[in-house]
């Protein structure tokens, strides 16, 4: 019997198999898995995981990435990117979260800048200590 591969979303996780060969642009709004190999550009909304038998030849934007196989190009990810101990990247990376195991190869620069806080709170009464000040002293 074949298990459902929905997600809480109702969307269905790409794979890609090893022994499969692509070209072009793939765009999904979940999750991808590449077993086999893929030449042109990755934007996924989910996670994207390169298996140890995958191979990337692009640029991959994704909400996080894994790493067990081999990419050459940039990647981009808002989230985490994880290169496993057969991992290999040959490309600069932009993420919050780098992980590197060991054993695991980057062969590019990285940049790393953390999701952006939200802006705290203005005490309430702020407009009071304003206000206070912005009057002359008696004196």
């Amino acid at each position: 019997m074949l298990k459902d591969r929905k997600n809480a979303a109702g969307l269905t996780d790409t794979l890609i198999g090893q022994g499969s060969s692509i070209e072009g642009k793939l765009e999904c709004k979940s999750n991808l898995r590449l077993e086999g190999k893929f030449s042109g550009e990755i934007e996924c909304l989910g996670q994207v995981v390169i298996g140890e038998t995958g191979e990337a030849r692009s640029n991959i934007q994704g909400g996080e990435v894994v790493v067990a196989g081999k990419v050459v190009g940039d990647i981009s990810t808002r989230g985490k990117l994880t290169i496993t101990g057969n991992g290999q990247v040959d490309g600069n990376v932009d993420v919050a979260k780098l992980i590197i195991l060991e054993g695991g190869q980057l062969n590019g620069s990285s940049k790393m800048e953390p999701a952006a806080p939200a802006p705290a709170p203005a005490p309430a009464n702020a407009k009071e200590k304003r206000k206070k000040s912005a009057q002359p002293e008696a004196g």
